[in-house]
Order: structure tokens, then C-alpha cells, then sequence
């Protein structure tokens, strides 16, 4: 069984969602023998973000494997022939986003470090999910609508927040950051997702404490399947 572990906060070691990933893996490790562990900190070494020529790289290479709908066939078919080309650069990137594809479609546990800046995901973490959206290998539309093609994977996200914005929290409608996740996984077919959470960790030490706590309890719990 396969493990990818993602980390994407900028904290360190002062990371909530760090803590918890770690403590996430190693809860798995230790129930799952033979787990083969991919680790990428998305701080440290960010994937590329998303640009007009990695775009048009990704669009022409779908194109040449027959998985574009017609209408976006016609607009790249009329692209190349025109005349434009990706250069090295442009391909060295587009390489890195396929990379980061595979290590994905490799995994069949994903255990994603998410926390909450300014009621969104990070950059970073957000480049690393367009490196992911992949017609024809992730998702396929069809004549009834989108089909996911990732539902075989387990995913647990660590999520740390600030503040209160789970449901029950007049700040709920604020929440881009799970609401956004749950929103593109399920696109991608993942169903069997999980949350770990830390709530109100900006709210003083006490608070930090107990949300910790709380979340560490359900890490120990967790099992890969």
C-alpha cells in the first residue's frame, strides 16, 4: 500500500497541520506494515502555479492523447497549427506537474497537511490541486455529466484553523478552505474523505492546547482502510 504525504503550511515547526500530518503517518505506519511513504512539502519545494504556457502545454498534450472534448480540440488544434510551440522551460514545468500527478494516481492513501490562510487554502497548496485536475485521468465528462475517476483512494486532511467555522459557527460562510476541498476531491470521484481538525488555534495557548488534543485523539484512532 502507498502513502503520499503532503505538507503545505509555511509555519515549521509552529505548524498545527504539520503536527498533525506526522502524527497522522506515523498512526498509519504503525497499523499498516509495508507502507510505502512519498513525502512533498509544497513550502519548501512548491509545484508550479498555473500560467498561459504550462496551460497551452498540458491542452496540446491532451489533445495529442484524444482526450479533449471537440470544441477544446478545435481551439488547440488551430493553436499548434498556427504555429506555437513549448519551450524547454515551459516543458521542464509541465514535466514537474505530471510528476505530481503520477505520485497521486500512485497513492492509495493521500494524508494532505490544509491549513486555513485568510479563509482559503494556500498558493501553494492550490497549485498543487490544478497539477491534479487531469481530463481523462482524474475526471471525465460524459453525457449524464462529470465522472470522478480517483474514487479508490482514502484521504484524510488535516485541517488547522484560526477560528470557528465549522456549521455550527456564525463564521461558517467564510470557510473556503474544507468547503473547497470536499468540493474538488468529490469532483475527482474521492468519497471516502476525512477531516482531522484543530479549531481556534489563533485563540491563545489554552485553546491551541485542547484543539490539538481534541484532533490528536481521532489521529489515534485512524486506520488505511
Amino acid at each position: 500500500m502507498k502513502l503520499l504525504h503532503i505538507d503545505s503550511s509555511i509555519s515549521g515547526g509552529q505548524s498545527v497541520s504539520r503536527q498533525l500530518t506526522a502524527s497522522i503517518v506515523a498512526r498509519l505506519k504503525q497499523t499498516t506494515p509495508g507502507l510505502e511513504i512519498t513525502y512533498r512539502d509544497l513550502a519548501i519545494a512548491p509545484v508550479p502555479h498555473q500560467s498561459p504556457t504550462i496551460l497551452f502545454a498540458k491542452m496540446k498534450a491532451l489533445y495529442e492523447a484524444g482526450a479533449l472534448a471537440d470544441h477544446i480540440v478545435e481551439m488547440v488544434a488551430a493553436t499548434v497549427q498556427g504555429g506555437a510551440t513549448v519551450d524547454a522551460s515551459t516543458q521542464a514545468e509541465f514535466a514537474e506537474t505530471n510528476v505530481v500527478l503520477d505520485e497521486f494516481l500512485a497513492a492509495d492513501i493521500v494524508v494532505l497537511g490544509a491549513p486555513m490562510y485568510n479563509f482559503g487554502i494556500p498558493s501553494q497548496l492550490k497549485a498543487w490541486i490544478d497539477c491534479l485536475a487531469s481530463p481523462g485521468k482524474t475526471f471525465k465528462y460524459t453525457a449524464t455529466g462529470v465522472q470522478g475517476l480517483a474514487g479508490d483512494k482514502k484521504l484524510i486532511i488535516a485541517s488547522s484553523r484560526g477560528g470557528f467555522y465549522t456549521a455550527s459557527s456564525p463564521m461558517a460562510f467564510m470557510d473556503h478552505q474544507e468547503t473547497f476541498l470536499t468540493s474538488f476531491f468529490g469532483f475527482i470521484g474521492i468519497s471516502d474523505a476525512a477531516f482531522v481538525r484543530a479549531e481556534g488555534v489563533g485563540l491563545g495557548p489554552e485553546q491551541r492546547k485542547l484543539a490539538l488534543e481534541t484532533a490528536l485523539a481521532d489521529v489515534s484512532v485512524l486506520k488505511a482502510a
